[in-house]
């Protein structure tokens, strides 16, 4: 049930990564009471403090994961005294987490079997292709003969992917059956967290959306430049660029984006969700979706081009919700932006020479270097995001080998 518009809302926000300061600072100036639940190796992290009322910390057991019965008890133990609203996952890793929490103390919003769809790559495949959502020929690895089925049907290369994973993280490439089965028994008894799919060469694009009441009220779509896939696996400079607003690619994406949150029982939230464009047949695939704003700083691309915080309206559509009130999404701003983000060699690089008039953000972090360009002109970023590749790569770029798991 609602609360009335002028009552406090206290929202319960976990997260395991050191993201969503945008989020919290938002909750805070809608007047929300804000309860941070985050890792213990974060502590020193720069949160936002002076919008967090209380912050737990919780630590890592032998497979680098949190234990959800620690966050359900560290839940029951705050209920005694305080009332919760709203669960939020700041991250991808938290979904699962916070949708048993929710289920576990019948707060409102997204539970775990609709949580599933928006983490589970195998799940995200099946209702996709049963609402007839276009995506590459895929499998479980469940069962030895639906395998060779599969193998006999479907013609290689493959992709192995973990079903929990996020981003690239994990994938592997396969080129024959043999290496297939070598692949899967490698995986041992964990093979079935992993589900095999044909490899589509093409264009990756990604749609930032937020939803309310089950509506897209804002979506932008953007293209990769260097795909997640060859940027984790072969070292490259990540990069991604507003797509031709109103254009072709544009318009199919809006409505596949839409098709997706509809088939996906998504009410309210931010999204990312990724697709392909098959350089075979030119069509648009579905890959992957989640209940998140998107990483890698991309939220910062779409705020530059648009005007509007994927995060903070993210916290302002919760509050709505909540309250029974209701969310009205800014204009967007039509302009055009472009992200450019690599490794770099040294510490603090010297970024001073990307230094024209449409570089509106430079990335703050050590051993990376980063910018976004803003302009009226798609043309204009384009030319700017290969130069600067290209002086990145020359002066700047570092590569790290593909991380084969992350922890939580």
């Amino acid at each position: 049930m609602a609360k009335s518009k002028s009552s406090p809302l206290t929202f319960l926000c976990i997260t395991c990564y050191f993201k969503g300061e945008e989020f919290l600072r938002a909750c805070k100036k809608e007047g929300n009471t804000v309860i941070l639940v985050t890792d213990v190796k974060l502590k020193a992290s720069p949160w936002p403090w002076e919008c967090i009322d209380e912050v737990f910390y919780l630590e890592e057991n032998a497979e680098g994961n949190w234990d959800l019965e620690h966050i359900i008890k560290g839940t029951a133990w705050l209920l005694q005294s305080r009332k919760i609203d709203r669960v939020v996952a700041l991250d991808d890793f938290d979904v699962e987490k916070a949708a048993a929490v929710r289920e576990e103390f019948r707060f409102p919003g997204m539970g775990q079997t609709t949580a599933r769809h928006f983490r589970d790559k195998l799940a995200m495949r099946m209702k996709a292709h049963e609402a007839g959502i276009a995506v590459p020929p895929f499998s479980a690895l469940f069962n030895d003969d639906e395998i060779r089925e599969y193998v006999k049907k479907v013609s290689p290369p493959w992709v192995v992917k973990p079903r929990g994973e996020a981003s690239a993280t994990g994938i592997k490439k396969i080129h024959s059956e043999d290496e297939l089965w070598a692949y899967i028994r490698h995986l041992g008894e964990n093979r079935y967290h992993h589900l095999v799919e044909q490899f589509k060469p093409g264009d990756v694009y990604h749609a930032d959306a937020l939803t309310v009441d089950g509506k897209v009220v804002f979506c932008r779509v953007s293209q990769y430049l260097s795909p997640p896939f060859d940027v984790a696996h072969g070292g490259g400079i990540f990069r991604s660029h507003t797509v031709e607003l109103g254009g072709a690619d544009d318009k199919a994406l809006q409505k596949m984006n839409a098709e997706v949150m509809k088939a996906f029982g998504m009410v309210f939230s931010a999204s990312h969700t990724e697709f392909i464009k098959c350089k075979e047949d030119g069509k648009f695939y579905f890959l992957e979706t989640s209940s998140r704003v998107g990483g890698a700083h991309l939220s910062d691309m779409v705020e530059k081009a648009t005007g509007v915080n994927l995060w903070a309206e993210w916290a302002r559509i919760e509050t709505a919700v909540a309250k029974g009130t209701e969310y009205k999404v800014p204009p967007a701003e039509k302009n055009y932006a472009g992200i450019l983000v690599s490794l770099a060699k040294q510490e603090w690089p010297d970024m001073s020479g990307f230094n024209d008039p449409e570089v509106v953000w430079k990335i703050r972090k050590e051993y990376h270097v980063g910018v976004i360009v803003k302009s009226k002109s798609r043309q204009r970023v384009l030319e700017l995001l290969d130069e600067y590749a290209h002086r990145v790569k020359n002066e700047f770029h570092a590569a790290a080998p593909p991380p084969e798991k992350l922890s939580h």
